[in-house]
């Protein structure tokens, strides 16, 4: 059986991440407090934010916190990093995990629909930036992980709308890097490829699609969760503490530019 690092840098670090309560952001939550982090979550979700906090508990060491959550809505973004510092002190890491990659063509998508697409997979990256920034500049420290997609790259047609949103991922985080660098503040991308979760698997899987993603990937095995976000938390460790204004593909080979 494989074993994975312990990062000495994560305990008690304090990390806030969006959409934390399923998928990808729900096994960084798992994974953050096994490392002994202080984690607060924001998710639209409450079922199932709550049914992740009494999962995880506080065998880390620190039991999660949740706030429920909007993120279309600012003020509710703010609030929900307000209520992690308040509880837990400074935010020094954090993950900008909430999208919804809903399927849509061109000719269906209305001014309302393109704007929320925004709103959901893009701007509120921005403004969470915004509010933990604040706190990091007096830590002196900090990193700021924007989760992208590799679905722009490798040319999908079938969400223009996320596409062009998490294309924009990579744009901001050079741009928030430079801004926040003379702080200590490092600020990445990372950009998955096809990774299998519930939702995937209930909503988009196929036979076809899946032996298409495997024959684009030089590795040919499904890449889950955690192979994912092991990358993540060696960005938010320590151990990453030069490398900040990258996007960095975690696809199994799968494309790229």
């Amino acid at each position: 059986m494989s074993e994975f690092a312990t990062y000495p840098s994560l305990k008690d670090k304090v990390v806030f991440i969006t959409g934390g309560a399923s998928g990808i952001g729900g096994n960084m939550v798992e994974l953050f407090a096994e490392q002994g982090a202080k984690v607060g979550f924001v998710d639209i979700q409450t079922d199932a934010g709550n049914a992740l906090v009494d999962r995880v508990g506080d065998a880390g060491g620190h039991k999660p916190i949740f706030t429920q959550g909007d993120l279309r809505d600012i003020e509710q973004l703010r609030a929900a990093v307000k209520a992690t510092s308040d509880h837990f002190g400074t935010i020094t890491v954090l993950v900008n995990n909430a999208a919804s990659d809903d399927r849509h063509t061109m000719e269906e998508v209305t001014p309302e629909y393109w704007d929320d697409r925004m709103a959901v997979n893009l701007r509120h990256q921005f403004f969470a930036i915004q509010a933990v920034a604040y706190g990091m500049r007096k830590a002196k420290t900090g990193s700021i992980i924007n989760i992208g997609s590799s679905s722009w790259m490798i040319k999908e047609d079938f969400f223009p709308g996320y596409a062009t949103a998490k294309s924009a991922v990579q744009g901001l985080t050079r741009t928030m890097a430079r801004y926040l660098g003379e702080d200590n503040i490092r600020v990445n991308s990372v950009l998955p490829g096809w990774v299998v979760t519930d939702r995937q698997l209930d909503k988009w899987w196929s036979p076809e699609g899946e032996e298409g993603t495997l024959e684009m990937q030089c590795i040919k095995q499904r890449v889950y969760p955690p192979d994912f976000n092991r990358f993540v938390l060696f960005l938010a460790a320590d151990d990453s503490w030069a490398c900040t204004s990258q996007s960095y593909l975690v696809d199994a080979g799968r494309g790229g530019q």
